[in-house]
C-alpha cells in the first residue's frame, strides 16, 4: 500500500483534495492511503511516506519539506488541478513522482 501525504498551511485546505483523490484511487483499484497535515507535522508524519504532494500555497515550503523528509519525493499539486479539486490529476502526479506511471 501506497502512502501519500499532501501537506498545507493547516491541513484544512487539502481536506477536500484527499478525498478527491481517494475516489480516483478507489475508481482505480490502487491502493493507498492519502491524508491531509499542516507542514509543521511533515517529519513526524511524512518521513516514510512514498511522496509528499504540497498545496500551491505554501510551494515556497518545499525545500524545508524535502530537508524534514529526506529521500522522500515532493512536488507541488498542479495550481489548476488544486484550484479546480481534480482528484484524478492530483493523484496521476503522485503516482508520477511515485514511479508508477
Amino acid at each position: 500500500m501506497k502512502k501519500i501525504i499532501l501537506l498545507c498551511n493547516s491541513g484544512m485546505s487539502t481536506s477536500l483534495m484527499v478525498q478527491k483523490m481517494k475516489d480516483a484511487a478507489a475508481a482505480e483499484g490502487l491502493e493507498c492511503a492519502i491524508a491531509a497535515y499542516s507542514t509543521d507535522k511533515a517529519a513526524e508524519v511524512a518521513s516514510d511516506a512514498d511522496c509528499i504532494l504540497l498545496g500551491p500555497q505554501i510551494q515556497f515550503q518545499a525545500d524545508e519539506v524535502r530537508a524534514a523528509c529526506p529521500g522522500v519525493p515532493v512536488a507541488v499539486i498542479d495550481m489548476v488541478a488544486y484550484g479546480t479539486m481534480d482528484g484524478n490529476a492530483a493523484l496521476a502526479q503522485a503516482k508520477s513522482l511515485m514511479g508508477e506511471n
